[in-house]
């Protein structure tokens, strides 16, 4: 069969093209540290084979009259030192170019993509043999490339799907539309919300493609926006934190709940520390990504993923809002809505609504203004985000001349970003603000429990990156 030359976009993808911005490109960044100084030669030879395999990623993004497409194209990647700022704009529509980048600066072997062409999952799997075969390349003998990553049990946030050996990641159809299309009948067992019947007020076509779902809409509660100073030129801010992943995990199973709501109720006290009274705003609301493939089975490295919004309302008086208070609020809320079933329910209405015949024949520019307002009301609803791509296994012998592997993101907001690795948890932070007082409470209560953390910021500002006087 011949693969596909063309596919649209998916669901998930769309809103990364509406919403991109000069300080929010929706780029992210995976990395991995090797045991030596990374040799530029090998390196091209290695991603020239794992290209290969990747037919997806030989995609060219194109506009037309009524959406965006994936194109396969003749282009070949190149491996460079690292030279840009992270997360750097890799789309741009005057040009045609591969929407990744591979680099690498000192042990450390860089993948760059934008986000409308996978998430995070499918770059760890491109990564996973990137990192394999360089390795075999420089003499290692690492037997087989593929994903062998899994993640922490109960976690469904982070969990990836174990991968099947070779998968076929082709520019095929995304998998929104095998699972969530109305023509499909329900993947996930119906429970007893899904089967009780509905009833609605009868409206025209029309007004049902232009009324946003209440689903869509930024929630009333009165949400704390995090504020701050830019940074000069709009680079991110990145502060990393590398820590034992064993010691985190024990104070998450202290408090009876996973790693990822763990970090995430830590991340609200750290900022309402920072912060200090949050006023009437008093609420801190955060998004949490699902990796869908856990649940619906998918070899496509293309984007396949949901989101789960948690929050929490500080009192005044500080009462209820100890760590353990947060957890069980923020456990409380994120289980029924990480469900397969409740998944399942919240993607179909989505994508009946992107599907809606009148919004269908709407030229692609009004769809992205359409797109960008759903986005603004979301992020109204927003404070801060996470994501957790959980504990990654490589294969032998990469696994273990591998130590830290990274994973972050360009930032509209303050958010964080973990994964682990080799016994090494590394928690990412980025912020389009200068400002890090809230990584700094993070970290204090961390050591406060008895974890080591080793602290690394990039520089953003002029005095930081002005060159250092010797003996500085």
């Amino acid at each position: 069969m011949t693969p596909a030359s063309w596919v649209r976009l998916d669901n998930a993808s769309n809103i990364f093209l509406a919403a991109r911005s000069d300080a929010d490109p929706k780029v992210f960044r995976i990395s991995a540290e090797v045991d030596h100084a990374v040799e530029p030669r090998l390196l091209q030879q290695a991603l020239e084979a794992t290209y290969e395999r990747y037919r997806l990623y030989h995609a060219v993004l194109r506009g037309g009259m009524f959406w965006y497409y994936l194109q396969t194209s003749d282009l070949r990647p190149t491996v460079s030192p690292e030279h840009l700022p992270t997360c750097a704009p890799i789309y741009r529509e005057d040009r045609r170019n591969l929407l990744f980048r591979v680099a690498y600066r000192r042990q450390r072997i860089i993948l760059e993509i934008f986000h409308a062409l996978s998430d995070g999952t499918g770059a760890l799997w491109f990564l996973t043999d990137l990192v394999t075969a360089y390795l075999r390349a420089q003499g290692a003998g690492a037997a087989g490339a593929g994903g062998g990553d899994t993640a922490l049990p109960a976690d469904p946030a982070s969990q990836p799907v174990e991968d099947e050996p070779h998968p076929a990641h082709e520019l095929i159809a995304d998998s929104f539309s095998h699972y969530f299309h109305r023509t499909r009948e329900p993947f996930a067992p119906a429970d007893a919300e899904s089967e009780a019947p509905r009833t609605a007020p009868l409206r025209t076509a029309a007004t049902a493609a232009l009324r946003i779902p209440r689903w869509l809409r930024a929630p009333r509660t009165r949400v704390h926006r995090i504020r701050g100073t830019r940074t000069p030129d709009n680079r991110t801010r990145v502060v990393e934190l590398t820590m034992p992943a064993p010691a985190v995990l024990a104070l998450a199973r202290a408090q009876q709940t996973s790693l990822t709501i763990y970090l995430t109720a830590l991340f609200f006290r750290a900022l309402r520390e920072s912060i200090g009274p949050l006023g009437h705003a008093n609420t801190l609301a955060a998004s949490i990504p699902i990796n869908l493939r856990q649940f619906f089975p998918s070899t496509s490295a293309r984007n396949f993923f949901a989101t789960v919004r948690v929050e929490h309302a500080f009192d005044a008086d500080g009462t209820g809002d100890d760590l353990g208070s947060i957890c069980r609020e923020l456990e409380a809320q994120f289980k029924p809505k990480a469900t397969p079933q409740a998944l399942e329910r919240k993607l179909r209405r989505l994508i009946r609504f992107e599907r809606t015949p009148l919004l269908r024949i709407l030229p692609r520019v009004l769809k992205d203004a359409i797109l960008r307002l759903i986005n603004w009301g979301n992020n109204r609803g927003l404070s801060v985000a996470v994501s957790n791509l959980g504990r990654v296994v490589l294969p032998e012998p990469a696994g273990s001349r591998v130590g830290r592997m990274l994973f972050h993101v360009s930032a509209v907001r303050p958010q964080f970003c973990a994964m682990s690795h080799a016994g090494l948890l590394t928690i990412s932070f980025t912020s389009p603000f200068v400002e890090t007082d809230h990584v700094r409470a993070f970290v204090r209560m961390l050591t406060d429990s008895g974890v080591d953390v080793s602290v690394a910021a990039a520089r953003v500002t002029e005095d930081e990156l002005a060159p250092q006087e010797p003996g500085a």
